[in-house]
């Protein structure tokens, strides 16, 4: 008599915990949907580069220009660039220093078509961090709609870096999941903006202290390398510029952060006081705890979804095209029950309109004060986020899940992450 003996399942280390829920999407199946999702891609990566071809974007161009003036003292920060100061440390500009050799249009293609590379990739660990390993077409689809994403093609249109830094951040976090070193991306990620060290704290939280040394490490390394390159601007930087919000247009529409929306009600960032640090400090203590609560639960996309809105909160400056958090919030969403996902396609909606642009506004700075629907649509993304962070905090709060059986269940019988 023959006898079926089932193959016992491989055991994950401790470190690779999956997320308590998978998501369900259900797209079209066959050939047509594939079709018409890889035309739609196509059509996207046509625009960016024939964009590219013709547009020097403005946020790019700001950069090459500090990686020519960080070699010449203090330029860097004494100088303007297009009517508009540098604000990133000096190992930023440091960067750009060979692009800024090389002519315009090549680094405008290399730099827009990386960033669609850099956002692939990013939606690509997303997906694993929600516990699958998504097929070509899923990728595909789901870097087409992230495309669409205000934050995104924001990003894309001034030549931004925010992409990077999301790319490089979840990259440490993927590499957390499993149970593997981590560090060296977070560490870069905060050397060239400051707000992703907020995840060196989420390290030292979740207690992966390695991680956390060598992202500190990798940041202190890129710090003195900005101050061998450029010792004057290093220590004007450090010493007086790094807290500095009044090189920028705090008021601007387009900053939705706490701070930028009290500017605008208030009337200006005079009438904002010492005061406004509590609220800061109140958003930042709540992130980290529902950001730590979930990465010792295993659920690193949580985790890090928490923590990347999070740093856009405390940030007294959070432009519109630096809330590209908004792709790994909004599947963490939909992992959720019914009224999540509904909530997601609700968040999608907003993050593709972008409805502040839609808010009257002048030189006059009509904008200021409040003016009913009109003041909460102007903050509209600064509302999603507080919103996804209590969503996030009830989700914490609730009793850990049972840990699941030994015995596993066939992978043919495990829910798809999305059928296409």
């Amino acid at each position: 008599m023959n006898s079926v003996i089932a193959r016992p399942q491989r055991q994950r280390p401790p470190g690779r915990i999956q997320p308590q829920r998978q998501i369900q999407l259900h797209l079209p199946r066959g050939r047509r949907a594939r079709r018409a999702t890889a035309i739609v891609l196509l059509i996207e990566l046509g625009l960016v580069a024939g964009f590219a071809a013709v547009y020097r974007p403005f946020d790019l161009s700001i950069y090459l220009w500090g990686g020519h003036a960080v070699t010449h003292g203090l330029t860097l920060y004494l100088q303007q660039a297009r009517a508009n100061w540098f604000t990133y440390p000096p190992f930023a500009a440091a960067l750009f220093t060979p692009l800024a050799v090389l002519p315009g249009v090549v680094v405008s293609l290399a730099w827009e078509l990386g960033s669609v590379a850099a956002f692939a990739w990013a939606c690509l660990l997303t997906l694993r961090l929600a516990g699958r390993n998504p097929s070509g077409p899923v990728l595909a689809a789901t870097v087409a709609a992230g495309l669409l994403l205000e934050p995104v093609y924001h990003t894309l249109f001034l030549g931004q870096v925010n992409i990077f830094l999301l790319a490089l951040v979840l990259t440490d976090v993927w590499l957390v999941s499993r149970g593997r070193p981590a560090g060296i991306g977070i560490g870069l990620a905060a050397a060239i903006k400051l707000t992703p060290a907020i995840f060196i704290v989420l390290l030292l939280l979740t207690r992966r202290t390695r991680d956390a040394a060598i992202a500190g490490g990798t940041f202190a390394v890129c710090a003195v390398t900005g101050f061998l390159v450029d010792p004057g601007a290093s220590r004007l930087y450090w010493l007086h510029l790094c807290y500095d919000t009044s090189r920028v247009r705090a008021t601007y529409i387009s900053n939705q952060s706490p701070y930028g929306a009290l500017t605008r009600v208030l009337g200006g960032a005079s009438h904002v006081g010492s005061w406004y640090l509590l609220i800061p400090l109140v958003l930042g203590a709540l992130g980290l705890a529902v950001g730590t609560t979930l990465g010792r639960r295993g659920d690193w996309l949580g985790a890090a979804a928490a923590t990347g809105i999070t740093s856009l909160l405390v940030c007294p400056i959070s432009w519109t095209h630096h809330w590209v958090w908004a792709l790994p919030a909004l599947v963490v969403m939909l992992r959720g029950g019914t009224a999540a996902r509904i909530a997601a396609a609700c968040g999608y909606a907003l993050f593709v309109l972008a409805p502040m642009w839609w808010v009257p506004r002048s030189a006059q700075n009509t904008e200021y004060g409040l003016h009913g629907l009109a003041t909460l649509n102007a903050s509209c993304f600064l509302i999603a986020g507080i919103a996804f962070l209590g969503y996030l905090a009830v989700v914490a709060a609730r009793p850990r899940p049972a840990a699941p059986s030994r015995a596993v269940t066939p992978r043919a019988h495990v829910p798809a992450l999305v059928e296409l």
